[in-house]
């Protein structure tokens, strides 16, 4: 069986890291060139002081930095050194937010445990026992030497037959009919082609630059961070790397010195073209500036009183990548088949990231969730220089700050609006962000409608501690019963709209999908995209506008950038989202609303659940599909963005519809069981583990279909809690750990609070009680059969 010529560019610890994968799997063929010398190439691994701390609340990062653990304590010599990690509390918030991050180390596998400030002490006698309120402490946690990583695999690599090139510059990348066919270097002074069907650009924070040879936009920002040592102290044992997170410090030890980096500086971006000139001792480390390190040394000695008698010496401000929302870039470019990216890898998950390419490249998928990671993640507003830069800046600012699940951006914004912005202004709505688009989550117009609820529970406030009653308003109950009671508008907008044309369209999407979409025009069907290995992708709902028309509500970029590189010639795929818009009208009331202002015949016995039509309300022409995201009566209407205004404006007129927002919108889709994919499911999840197996059509051919099986160990089930939880957050049965919770609300129709969670399939029969672990605190939840409102579809189909 013929491998592939693969090139990889960088001979840092993830080009090195990828060679080892690659050829472990059989892809032998390998060439890993750099710029630089071998194997302190002067990129980020050549500096980097090699802290590895596993803990994340993105399980995959999580995984990733747990893999880079495992692989490179077993590579022998100095490589890695296993002396556990401590973070340390001084603040209330911060001893609070540790009790949060054991949750989900413990949700993640991850062994961990609080300590307090006398193992803290213990652990790191330096430390000013006044100043400690307690630690998170990982035994797992340590320092991995870099370069001395990167050429341990590489070793491993070359004997398998890979080879490195040292001092070859990368100048170009060839191409032919839309796939790469080399790699052009320059090497003591002459041109040369390195012949290759795969090309990887590890390099760095020089990956913009190996992206421009291409035409593609790689977003992340060089920023200096800054590290220095202390002088001389007294011996002490080795003890765990440390983190002083309320100040954005971390130490490790140098022999009888202590290294402290810093994120607590001023964000200091680094240009393509200002690296190598105003390098120093190589091009990552650029000249260290005293005046912003001085704060950061004296919040350290406060901390480390022992270092009040020693300076600084041997300062850096080192570089580093920051992407737009601290996620690495992993992915094939758009535009250029085998070009691929691993970039914006830190140390702490090379050897994870530098696996998973590995999976996608040799066996089409990962055994990883990569969602959050994929390069074709940002929508093109997330690609201008301005946005990365901010977003950069600004990840590099709260690196270390307790950041709650809802909290936004705070710019640049507004950055996407709906047509119907200036409405929802007006009535008071509250904002969240999410891919760009302004997000009303309530209005502050409805809380009169709070006179109208029944009972305090329908609230939820009593079930909510002061963390989940962040970003959160009573009036989401308003808003949630003025849609089971009345009918409310929700701006379904951000909601990704794609076209599928053309004659084939049909068959594509038969085989792209697992539900049969090769139904009549006015057809809509909720569907799944698969990997080959039976993963969930996304889920979409598909309608069939015309014979050789498709409208696919889809889940964000990732399921456009799918879509497209699988259309075979003579399917078009195109991105509706931005010249559309999109109103829900659900509740009772919805038909009463509409019917008075359509054309449309809005019977149930002429527009049946899951059908569409075209029409107008009012004099607005639109898209009407009767499908629904909260479990009541009502369609999802479509129009251009130049008519979206007055949609509103013609649905408001008759003073029957109320205005809803994200949150009454999340308590209603859970009470309805209605999963949100990359929060409850992922690739790492099969349709029948889950509860989507009603979308699979196992009669037809499609993606993963091989792969599946209705044999599942594990179920997607809701649990009903004694308080509102935030998601993620461990579940417990019988004093073990057996699963975590995806997502969380309270349920104002049900009067409980919601918690959806991963259990073994033995621990999801209902009645099965089991314990939620909430900032260490043992919340008691109960499973429970679903749909917990309106099993008999009733509401949904009147």
């Amino acid at each position: 069986m013929s491998r592939p010529r693969l090139v990889i560019v960088g001979a840092g610890i993830v080009g090195c890291a990828l060679a080892d994968e690659l050829t472990e799997r059989g892809w032998t063929d390998v060439t890993v060139v750099d710029q630089g010398p071998l194997f302190a190439a002067g990129g980020s691994s050549s500096h980097a002081p090699g802290l590895v701390f596993q803990t994340n609340p993105s399980k995959t990062m999580t995984e990733f930095a747990a893999y880079t653990v495992r692989k490179y304590a077993g590579l022998g010599g100095d490589c890695f050194r296993q002396v556990g990690g401590l973070e340390v509390a001084t603040t209330p918030e911060r001893w609070t937010d540790l009790h949060r991050k054991h949750g989900w180390a413990e949700s993640w596998g991850v062994e961990a445990r609080l300590v307090d400030t006398e193992e803290c002490v213990r652990l790191w006698p330096l430390l000013d026992r006044a100043k400690v309120l307690g630690g998170f402490h990982v035994p797992g946690d340590g320092l991995a030497a870099a370069v001395a990583c990167g050429e341990a695999q590489a070793s491993r690599a070359v004997e398998r037959g890979a080879r490195f090139l040292p001092h070859h510059t990368v100048v170009g990348i060839d191409e032919k009919g839309g796939r790469v066919t080399g790699v052009s270097v320059l090497t003591g002074g002459e041109y040369r082609t390195i012949p290759a069907d795969v090309v990887v650009c590890a390099a760095g924070f020089w990956g913009p630059s190996i992206g421009k040879l291409v035409g593609l936009n790689v977003p992340l920002l060089p920023l200096a961070h800054q590290y220095a040592k202390s002088g001389p102290l007294p011996p002490q044992p080795q003890g765990p790397i440390l983190r002083h997170q309320d100040r954005d410090l971390y130490f490790r030890r140098h022999g009888d010195r202590i290294g402290i980096g810093s994120y607590a500086h001023r964000p200091m971006p680094v240009t393509q073209d200002e690296i190598a000139p105003n390098g120093t001792t190589m091009p990552s480390v650029q000249a260290f500036t005293e005046e912003d390190f001085e704060p950061a040394w004296q919040d350290a000695a406060e901390l480390l009183p022992a270092l009040a008698g020693s300076k600084y010496q041997d300062g850096i401000n080192g570089i580093f990548s920051f992407t737009p929302d601290g996620f690495p870039l992993i992915g094939e470019a758009p535009q250029l088949d085998g070009f691929w990216l691993a970039e914006a890898v830190w140390v702490t998950h090379s050897a994870g990231v530098a696996r998973a390419l590995a999976e996608v490249l040799v066996d089409g998928r990962s055994g990883y969730d990569l969602h959050e990671c994929e390069l074709s993640r940002f929508e093109q507003a997330q690609l201008s220089p301005a946005y990365v830069e901010e977003r950069g800046r600004q990840n590099f600012v709260e690196v270390y700050d307790i950041i709650h699940p809802l909290q936004p951006m705070e710019s640049p914004r507004p950055l996407r609006t709906s047509p119907f912005h200036p409405r929802q202004r007006e009535l008071g709505g509250y904002f969240l962000e999410a891919a760009g688009w302004e997000r009303p989550h309530w209005f502050e117009a409805n809380m009169p409608l709070l006179e109208e609820q029944e009972t305090v529970e329908s609230l939820g406030v009593a079930q909510r501690d002061e963390w989940a009653s962040r970003y959160w308003s009573p009036v989401a109950a308003a808003e949630s019963y003025a849609t089971r009671a009345r009918v409310a508008l929700y701006d379904m907008t951000p909601l990704k709209r794609i076209e599928v044309s053309g004659p084939k369209a049909a068959a594509f999407l038969q085989r792209m999908t697992t539900n049969n979409v090769d139904k009549k025009p006015g057809s809509v069907t909720y569907t799944l995209l698969l990997d080959v290995k039976g993963g969930i992708r996304s889920d979409l709902t598909v309608a069939r506008l015309e014979e050789d028309v498709f409208q696919v509500g889809a889940n964000g970029n990732l399921d456009l950038d799918w879509l497209t590189r699988h259309a075979p010639v003579g399917v078009r795929v195109r991105d509706l989202t931005p010249g559309t818009c999109c109103l829900g009208v659900w509740g009772p009331q919805a038909r009463e609303l509409v019917e008075g202002l359509t054309d449309m015949d809005v019977s149930n016995e002429n527009f049946r659940y899951f059908t569409c039509k075209t029409g107008y309300i009012g004099h607005v022409p639109v898209l009407a599909m009767r499908v629904s995201y909260v479990g009541e009566l009502g369609w999802e209407l479509y129009t251009g963005a130049d008519m979206g205004l007055k949609l509103w404006d013609t649905l408001w007129a008759p003073g029957l519809a109320t205005a809803g927002g994200r949150a009454a919108f999340n308590s209603l889709r859970l009470e309805k069981g209605y999963r949100l994919w990359g929060v409850d499911m992922t690739t790492e999840h099969n349709p029948y583990e889950a509860g989507l197996g009603f979308a699979v059509r196992t009669d037809k051919d499609f993606i993963g279909r091989d792969a599946l099986s209705t044999d599942v160990t594990r179920k997607l089930v809701p649990l009903l809690s004694a308080e509102v939880v935030m998601g993620k957050e461990p579940v417990r049965h019988a004093g073990r750990t057996v699963g975590y919770v995806t997502s969380a609300a309270y349920g104002h129709t049900i009067q409980q609070p919601i918690a959806y969670a991963w259990l073994p399939t033995e621990l999801t029969e209902p009645g099965t009680h089991v314990d939620i672990s909430y900032f260490g605190r043992r919340v008691p939840a109960e499973v429970a059969a679903e749909p917990l409102y309106d099993p008999g579809m009733e509401k949904i189909r009147r």
